[in-house]
């Protein structure tokens, strides 16, 4: 079986695959000062909970965007499993040139989600990750990664505002009934909200144009994405899983390769 480890700011999302299958799914939070020693006891306990012991897992691959935790993930997945993991970076086959004008600046996620958007696809695509920042990539018919956008995330923008000004709450961030806000926390509620459906689209829809894409060749991804895109004109689907899913075509792709590199005995 394959663990697949997606290290984000926030969390840390994992996936166990029996080959092309999601068996389980996993998300914790994202603590840069944790050891090796306590990850690797958060994701034992998690496996056995689900019923498997550290000997179903033969293949690890790693994508990280807190570089303070890639070594961490390293070690901890060899020392569990005896094997040693594969990490998304410049030296990993992804099969998905990159447009960007330095190519290594792109976020390991944003390869890994626009590695699974064309494969489901087959054209070319956009993917809107809702996570600590919310990224916009662009994917074209070739199957390159063109480049995006980047907007700060929901959290971050609500976080400003409450931090920024004297009298303003904290606000949790949710879908109000309507625009026009009732109470200082409605307004809030509302602004955000409905503002930030209006960037998705407003970007979205220029995406669309430049890329030459068709409109349901959009998908988005990360926890909030549900909420968001229930409301959006631009946004007709959603897959929570998206990212998992790109480790897992980009494991099997190095493996394949690795396997077709040996020398015949």
């Amino acid at each position: 079986m394959l663990i697949v480890v997606d290290v984000g700011n926030s969390n840390i999302t994992l996936g166990l695959y029996d080959d092309q299958r999601l068996c389980h799914c996993w998300r914790m939070e994202t603590v840069a000062t944790r050891t090796d020693d306590e990850y690797a006891l958060l994701l034992k306990l998690l496996l056995q909970e689900a019923g498997h012991p550290n000997s179903v897992v033969d293949g690890v691959i790693i994508a990280s965007v807190v570089p303070a935790l890639t070594r961490t993930m390293e070690k901890l997945t060899a020392r569990l499993f005896g094997v040693a993991p594969l990490v998304v970076g410049p030296d990993l086959t992804t099969g998905m040139p990159v447009l960007y004008n330095s190519p290594k600046d792109v976020g390991a996620d944003r390869i890994v989600n626009g590695v699974a958007a064309f494969a489901r696809f087959k054209a070319a695509c956009i993917v809107v990750d809702f996570g600590t920042a919310t990224t916009f990539d662009a994917i074209t018919a070739n199957g390159e990664y063109a480049g995006g956008a980047i907007a700060p995330g929901i959290s971050i923008s609500m976080d400003a505002l409450f931090r920024r000004t004297a009298k303003l709450p904290r606000a949790e961030f949710t879908r109000p009934d309507q625009v026009i806000g009732r109470s200082t926390m409605e307004s809030i509620q509302a602004g955000t909200y409905f503002g930030y459906v209006g960037l998705v689209d407003g970007v979205v829809r220029r995406m669309l144009t430049e890329l030459g894409a068709r409109p349901e060749h959009v998908v988005a991804t990360g926890g909030l994405a549900p909420l968001i895109a229930r409301e959006t004109a631009t946004i007709p689907e959603v897959d929570e899983t998206l990212t998992l899913e790109g480790l897992r075509l980009l494991y099997v792709l190095n493996v394949d390769a690795r396997r077709a590199r040996r020398p015949a005995r």
